[in-house]
């Protein structure tokens, strides 16, 4: 599918997200719409992969099955008939789904039939949960959609992985008042709902990382629309872009380009996955590999988004581990090995952490493995303590690229002794100031931050990219290099890239300059986009002045001589 292709699905989607959730909040209908979604590549994947297992033995045809009717058919029949029993059948026909006949007809097989799924794909889902036995039940509005639903969530929460995926849906409730006040109307609500998305999905093709491409564009048009609270769970792809293409060029000379591999990569403050999603692209795109990818994120319904957001981008749950916990106390036992050479690290590092949170460290905290090397970020600010989180697992030839207020750049107290040590230990490669409004979360102006821990240059590239951007209504963009104009995103990858210089854009600064600058990192200090005053020669002006003043004495006595000939009062 291309590009175009894909970000016409997600429109559609969104169209229909937009148009059913009515009065329902965007951020609740969202945890509908992508757990609908993601049900959906779940079953496809899972049936394609059974029509492979089952081979000639998949059926595809007579998709009915016979069984037996309850006391109340039988009795409607019956008084249909005058309370007469001849010719009323006890059995009925009913069309069953290709799966659905097979678990019908082969009951003992079932057992070691799944096992093999649970070898090859990972995960179960049973017949009646397939997204195409749900959509069957949504077309011929069927009472029973409702149970099914929630049958089917829970069974892919508890059983459906070889590995617990607990809590997957946990956000999601399907007997909330926001669906409808009756369980008749919840029913009728979601059968509206999963219909249409089913509509516009048959539409376009079904490859493997369609709906992943489609989830990643509705989340981006959820996040729009829910304002601050998106910077919760969302990185703009065009930033993503940018830390993304960093992490994955060769540490200590990016000149020769990207990688061939990388081993692990963290983003300790995932969110959705999206930047983690981005960097694994890069590598692959480049024909490279990825061992595993390792995210964190505190917010219960952004960590439920982030795991289906790395299934829906063809990912085994092996490949990925997401972990729901709270960075800044650092919950994850694979990071909390006090043995230093039993340490976790990481080859790439991207973060996107929120802007100045406000924490409450603790006096036990001072002694942490993560800042007892640095001290302790203030408490009205945890900005700090969130990167040295992160450095403190970057493998030696690792690179980590960070999200971070301005304010980190020139703050006193904690944060300038900290500032300083990092600059000092040569461990601050690149400052990278992005334009204002960028962010769904905050219309501040960001840096972007590079640490290495063995920096081969001994000076620090600043590279100010404030004013180069596309103004819009309500966001900034930066532009992209389409129907010809300026490719920012392009310009700081390349200048980061080969450490080029450029005049009121980017310049390599001595740390001997930083040192008598205190230490202090503001990037107008070192690159200001202000042009130079124009140099005035006075003697020339006032010729000009003198030459101006005469014509107009001139052109007076001139007109003043037509006046008097018209008898008129002069100037």
């Amino acid at each position: 599918m291309t590009q175009k292709d894909q970000k016409q699905l997600g429109k559609t989607l969104w169209d229909i997200a937009d148009n059913l959730r009515g009065a329902m909040n965007a951020d609740d209908f969202r945890d509908y719409m992508l757990s609908f979604l993601f049900l959906r590549y779940l079953s496809y994947n899972y049936e394609e992969s059974v029509k492979k297992e089952l081979g000639k033995d998949y059926p595809t045809e007579n998709l009915f099955i016979t069984v037996q009717k309850d006391d109340e058919e039988i009795a409607l029949e019956k008084k249909n008939r005058n309370h007469s029993n001849d010719g009323i059948d006890k059995f009925k026909q009913i069309p069953i789904s290709p799966l659905g006949k097979w678990y019908h007809e082969n009951p003992s097989e079932i057992l070691d039939f799944e096992m093999q799924m649970r070898r090859k794909v990972h995960y179960v889902i049973k017949p009646q949960h397939l997204w195409s036995n749900i959509t069957e039940l949504a077309r011929t509005q069927n009472n029973e959609l409702l149970v099914t639903l929630e049958e089917g969530f829970r069974y892919i929460e508890t059983e459906s992985f070889a590995s617990a995926f607990q809590g997957l849906f946990s956000e999601i409730n399907l007997n909330s008042e926001k669906l409808g006040k009756t369980s008749t109307d919840r029913n009728k609500k979601l059968c509206t709902i999963i219909q249409k998305i089913s509509e516009g999905i048959n539409d376009f093709s079904a490859d493997a990382d369609t709906l992943g491409d489609a989830y990643e564009y509705l989340i981006g048009q959820f996040a729009s629309g829910s304002g601050k609270k998106a910077g919760e769970f969302y990185t703009p792809q065009q930033i993503s872009t940018i830390l993304s293409e960093i992490v994955t060029l060769d540490s200590q000379d990016p000149s020769t380009g990207k990688k061939k591999k990388l081993d692990k990569v963290l983003d300790f403050a995932c969110g959705s996955g999206s930047l983690l999603l981005n960097v694994r692209e890069r590598i692959k795109g480049n024909k490279g590999s990825i061992g595993k990818i390792f995210g964190q994120e505190n917010n219960i319904t952004t960590y439920n988004l982030a795991r289906m957001n790395m299934l829906l981008h063809g990912m085994k749950d092996t490949e990925f581990e997401i972990f729901h916990g709270d960075t800044l106390l650092n919950q994850w036992d694979l990071l909390n090995e006090m043995n230093p050479s039993k340490k976790t690290e990481f080859d790439a590092i991207v973060a996107n952490p929120p802007f100045s949170l406000r924490w409450e460290p603790t006096d036990a905290l001072g002694d942490d493995f993560r800042f007892k090397s640095y001290g302790l970020a203030p408490k009205s600010a945890a900005d700090f303590a969130f990167l040295l989180h992160g450095f403190h697992f970057l493998g030696l030839e690792g690179t980590m690229a960070i999200i971070l207020p301005h304010g980190i750049l020139f703050r006193g107290g904690a944060e300038e002794r900290i500032r300083t040590k990092l600059l000092k230990d040569n461990h601050v490669d690149t400052v990278i100031g992005l334009p204002s409004n960028l962010f769904y979360s905050t219309g501040i102006p960001v840096c972007i931050l590079v640490l290495k821990k063995c920096k081969k240059e001994d000076d620090v590239l600043f590279i100010n990219a404030s004013e180069h951007f596309e103004k819009g209504k309500r966001q900034n963009t930066l532009r992209e290099g389409e129907n010809g104009e300026p490719n920012d995103i392009q310009k700081i990858i390349e200048t980061y890239k080969y450490r080029r210089t450029e005049e009121r854009y980017s310049c390599k600064v001595s740390m001997e300059e930083i040192e008598n600058n205190g230490y202090n990192l503001n990037i107008s200090r070192y690159v200001s986009t202000s042009l130079d005053e124009v140099k005035i020669d006075l003697g020339e002006v006032n010729e000009k002045l003198v030459f101006i003043n005469e014509r107009i004495a001139t052109n007076t006595a001139t007109h003043n001589q037509f006046l008097r000939e018209l008898g008129l009062k002069e100037i």
